[in-house]
């Protein structure tokens, strides 16, 4: 059917497509009739949310009748404290794609450009598109690389230009579980003008157990240019809540807040979000877990004859050498939802979230009957 509003919409909202989440349980039940579904397929953390954060939450049902702090100024003094930065550089959002957004919104429009790599977070190429500036989208790694389609600097380098506004690095990436150094990452945004802001996002920052790993949000004082993103949707459970952060310059979290809309984190996110900062026990059973379970999963799809590309994140990204959508809907035949990544120029892929055990079993058992049936 055709739209009718189309002609009157902004140019760089005619060509775009909604984002495509991990199907729903619900849709899955609706549509096939099955029940007992595991869902591996966004990223979520399987333990939820801590008691913690649920007595928290009940506490702050007693308020709803009133707007949040929309400020949001007891969470931001604890992220001030945390990342060692005044809380006049600390953004909210309603997820960290929100603060993506706003980026795009405060700095993108026609004649503008925006940089990222090919298989990066699909909301990179959303949110530069509805501006209506251009995409310059640099070439991955190779499959045999060691970071097998993670990000190649020197590619995103290259495409830096006069027009240049954004610069979008995942790290690590989603959906490749790749991830960047701090010797080359650091070498990166120092060579950029002091004109283009890089945006790290850092989603899945709990979850990496490396060395040469950084941390960049100790890098916002040294790079005015330099915008840090993290989300409580992964590590921390709150999926369902939609509260991120950004850390920046001055500059540039004074900007993003003239544009955020009013009361964007809810009262329910704020104390929530809250409360997972101080259970640290809670954070460290749920990275214990991912550790220990992905490792499990990944040798039981190579077991399989898969191939699994080395992640850092709570997911794997498996190659079914073959057209995966075929694949992916055995599985949900099954009762297991995982995530297929054709939109990410991946179409013989799947993105595996790391589940339960009870979970991954299922998950192994699905896999094994359907690549051999």
């Amino acid at each position: 059917m055709t739209n009718r509003f189309l002609d009157l919409a902004a140019p760089g909202l005619r060509g775009l497509r909604p984002y495509q989440p991990g199907k729903p349980i619900a849709e899955l039940e609706r549509e096939y009739g099955v029940t007992n579904i595991v869902k591996l397929a966004s990223n979520e953390n399987p333990l939820g949310p801590s008691t913690r954060v649920l007595t928290a939450i009940s506490e702050a049902a007693a308020e709803l009748s009133r707007y949040p702090d929309a400020n949001g100024f007891e969470l931001k003094q604890v992220l001030a404290q945390r990342h060692g930065l005044p809380a006049d550089r600390i953004t909210l959002g309603n997820g960290s794609n929100d603060v993506l957004a706003l980026l795009a919104e405060a700095f993108l429009q026609p004649g503008a450009e925006a940089v990222y790599s090919r298989h990066a977070f699909a909301v990179y190429s959303l949110v530069v598109q509805a501006t209506g500036a251009t995409h310059r989208v640099a070439a991955a790694h190779p499959a045999e690389h060691a970071q097998p389609y993670g990000h190649d600097l020197d590619a995103m380098a290259a495409l830096v230009g006069p027009a240049t506004r954004l610069v979008f690095i995942a790290n690590p990436n989603n959906p490749t579980g790749t991830w960047l150094d701090g010797v080359r990452l650091e070498a990166f945004i120092r060579s950029l003008p002091d004109d283009v802001i890089v945006v790290v996002d850092e989603a899945y920052f709990e979850y990496v157990d490396e060395s040469a790993y950084p941390d960049t949000s100790r890098w916002v004082t040294r790079f005015p240019n330099l915008v840090v993103t993290r989300t409580f949707s992964k590590a921390y459970g709150l999926a369902g809540l939609r509260i991120g952060y950004g850390l920046s310059g001055t500059g540039i979290a004074d900007l993003l807040n003239r544009i955020r809309q009013p009361f964007n984190t809810s009262s329910i996110a704020q104390a929530a979000a809250l409360a997972a900062l101080q259970d640290i026990d809670h954070l460290a059973r749920g990275v214990k877990l991912n550790a220990v379970e992905m490792m499990r999963v990944r040798r039981a799809c190579e077991g399989l004859g898969l191939g699994v590309v080395p992640s850092v994140g709570n997911f794997l990204l498996v190659d079914m050498h073959a057209p995966a959508q075929p694949l992916f809907e055995a599985l949900l035949q099954e009762g297991v939802i995982v995530r297929p990544v054709a939109n990410y120029d991946l179409p013989h892929h799947l993105r595996i979230s790391i589940g339960t055990a009870e979970e991954n079993d299922r998950l192994v058992t699905a896999l094994a009957r359907v690549i051999a049936a």
